[in-house]
């Protein structure tokens, strides 16, 4: 079945560039093209597209208040093409709690020779926000009222949590229901380089917990959530009895950099039995090899169901292939580690 698009930027450059991209496999059909809401508007209403691309920066309408109306009134798949500035990746991050299903950096002048890849990645995304579904959305990634009291656990216990496409608002809703006396957190959320420092400061300002993006060699504190940096795999590693970050940039696992595998495998390593780890909503399969190492070296696993998971990708497929001890919807997982750290605790 061929995608519908509505491609929405002011500048007809990026509505040619993004046309000719996303047309070039032949699945998607752009319908249409609008240079500001007003006009998105109207076409939205004419066209009845599967998924919009939105720009930020536009004439007349703000493209946040944009999605914001939009999610409101006619909820549907949008995914951000936005820009890698400070400024560009906060406001990036608003529209993904807004609603919007996942984001591209838009291209550059120095963006030639990337182009193939930028335009792999964007019809990636498209298929994968077509497939998903938005009405639901609002009220599955709901923060969930009451507050998980304690998560003490034993010295050199950790949680690790992965994800990807709807991961951002899945972690947030995690996250914020961890209490500060959770053992140190270990995230790899699928993002590219210059999007995870405002990740992680977004989430800093949300949760009780302190959270950061990882450093090399960084000495993770109880209290603390490390968010593995774009680009660059995020290890766990044992060194003069300390667990500590170790950051690389080796081949892509997975098909990804940072890898969901590549972290859950060094905590199975690392951690062993006394970690727990969950992995979160996401397309593909990465984190299910590394999750099932998890689950073998003794730690307490879980995976986002699929009737509250964005996209029932990875949490699937670690389910299928037995890296999982349980499902549970989103609200409950902060529990469900937390009540696990709790059962460490009492066996030391």
């Amino acid at each position: 079945m061929t995608i519908k698009v509505l491609v929405v930027d002011d500048s007809a450059l990026i509505r040619e560039v993004l046309t000719r991209m996303l047309t070039r496999d032949g699945d998607i059909n752009v319908v249409g093209t609008a240079t500001d809401p007003i006009e998105a508007r109207e076409k939205i209403k004419q066209l009845n597209p599967d998924v919009v691309t939105l720009d930020i920066e536009m004439p007349n309408m703000n493209g946040l208040d944009f999605l914001e109306k939009l999610m409101r009134l006619r909820p549907m798949p949008v995914v951000m093409v936005s820009t890698l500035t400070k400024k560009g990746a906060s406001e990036t991050l608003l529209a993904l709690e807004l609603g919007a299903i996942d984001f591209v950096a838009k291209p550059s002048a120095e963006f030639a020779g990337g182009l193939d890849a930028f335009g792999a990645s964007l019809r990636d995304k498209i298929r994968d926000a077509a497939r998903t579904d938005v009405r639901g959305a609002a009220t599955r990634i709901e923060t969930p009222k009451a507050a998980v009291k304690t998560a003490a656990a034993p010295d050199g216990a950790l949680i690790a949590i992965g994800a990807s496409t709807g991961g951002v608002e899945a972690i947030r809703a995690v996250l914020t229901n961890m209490p500060a006396d959770c053992p140190p957190i270990v995230i790899a959320q699928h993002m590219p380089a210059g999007f995870t420092g405002r990740f992680a400061a977004r989430l800093d300002e949300l949760c009780a917990i302190k959270v950061v993006e990882a450093e090399d060699r960084m000495v993770l504190e109880r209290g603390h959530a490390y968010v593995a940096r774009g680009d660059y795999h995020l290890r766990v590693e044992r060194s003069s009895g300390q667990l500590k970050c170790r950051l690389s940039q080796d081949e892509l696992t997975s098909g990804h950099r940072p890898s969901v595998d590549v972290l859950f495998e060094s905590v199975a390593k690392a951690v062993g039995h006394m970690a727990v780890g969950a992995i979160l909503t996401g397309m593909g399969r990465d984190g299910a090899r590394g999750l099932k190492l998890m689950r073998d070296a003794g730690a307490y696993t879980v995976g986002q169901s699929q009737a509250s998971a964005l996209v029932y990708g990875m949490p699937r497929v670690a389910f299928e292939e037995g890296a999982v001890v349980e499902q549970a919807p989103l609200e409950q997982i902060a529990a469900k580690l937390a009540n696990a750290l709790v059962r460490l605790r009492s066996a030391a």
